[in-house]
């Protein structure tokens, strides 16, 4: 059996932001985190809207899943992966990662 989901790298992602790739970003962390600060463009997901999300998104776009350090994200993806979405990604290192290596590139 293949792997439901790949590993992103944050170098990867921000070059892929920086190109304007398509791709939606989905951020699982609590509702007061994302409000905090989130990758531009994110999409805050949990158990409320997940339905949504899986039945109006083609099952052709990207989805980056983000959580806080890289590890619940994996679980997602490869949840939404079995819904059928052809590429989902896990962002390496989460949230507190990239904000750390890009300060600039938060939103709030």
């Amino acid at each position: 059996m293949s792997q439901s989901f790949q590993h992103l790298d944050p170098v990867t992602l921000a070059q892929w932001l920086r190109e304007g790739r398509t791709l939606q970003l989905i951020d699982i962390r609590d509702p007061l985190s994302f409000s905090q600060g989130h990758i531009p463009g994110s999409r805050h997901l949990d158990n409320t809207n997940v339905a949504e999300l899986v039945e109006k998104t083609p099952g052709d776009t990207p989805l980056v899943v983000v959580c806080y350090h890289g590890h619940s994200s994996q679980q997602a993806a490869a949840w939404l992966a079995g819904q059928g979405f052809d590429e989902v990604y896990s962002l390496d290192g989460g949230f507190v990662d990239w904000s750390h290596r890009h300060p600039d590139h938060v939103a709030q």
